[in-house]
Order: structure tokens, then C-alpha cells, then sequence
């Protein structure tokens, strides 16, 4: 068998609201999804089906509905990945943008 190499995948947590309270549109999580796809020839989005976030602020738990985009990429570049998490921080009026990788081995 020959060896595997290691890819990462990369989870961006965006929220279905912006720090202002407006309603993210389709056609912006469609322009990200694009973006990505062309960067690194794919990307998933789980826009439809978004997941509940729970944190605590200033002795309040806070909620979000989120949606996950995800893309494989075969080497991490962090300064890519902090560029793209200060444009959405901005671009959606949020404090902080989580974006995760973790390595993975595709069988």
C-alpha cells in the first residue's frame, strides 16, 4: 500500500445574522461557497440546515443560529485563512469568526 499524505479539513462557523441583527443573504454565503470552490476546487456549505450556537457574554448566554462551510485543503496557509476570517469579521460585523481545521486522511 503506499502512504497516505495528510489533507486538512477547514470549517468556517458563520452566523445567519450580522453583528447588526440583518439577516445574511443567500446570494453572500453563495459568493463565499464560490470563492472557496475556486481556491481550493470544492467547498460544502450547510447553510439549509444551520446549527445552534451557545456562548456566554457578560453573565448572559448568548445564541446564534450558524451555518458551517467546509473545504479540504491539501496544505494549511494561515495567512490566507486569517485574511478571509478579518474580511467576514467586517463584512458581517461580527467580533470573531471561528475558522477550524483539523488534519485528516482520506481513505
Amino acid at each position: 500500500m503506499g502512504v497516505v499524505s495528510p489533507s486538512y479539513l477547514v470549517q468556517i462557523l458563520l452566523p445567519k445574522a450580522t453583528g447588526n441583527g440583518q439577516h445574511v443573504s443567500q446570494a453572500w454565503f453563495e459568493s463565499i461557497l464560490k470563492e472557496l470552490t475556486v481556491e481550493f476546487g470544492g467547498a460544502t456549505s450547510f447553510v439549509r440546515a444551520p446549527g445552534e450556537g451557545l456562548w456566554r457574554s457578560g453573565g448572559e448566554t448568548q445564541r446564534d443560529n450558524i451555518a458551517v462551510v467546509e473545504v479540504i485543503a491539501k496544505q494549511l496557509v494561515p495567512g490566507y485563512w486569517r485574511s478571509l476570517r478579518e474580511r467576514i469579521e467586517r463584512e458581517l460585523s461580527q467580533k470573531e469568526i471561528v475558522i477550524r481545521a483539523q488534519e485528516i486522511v482520506q481513505l
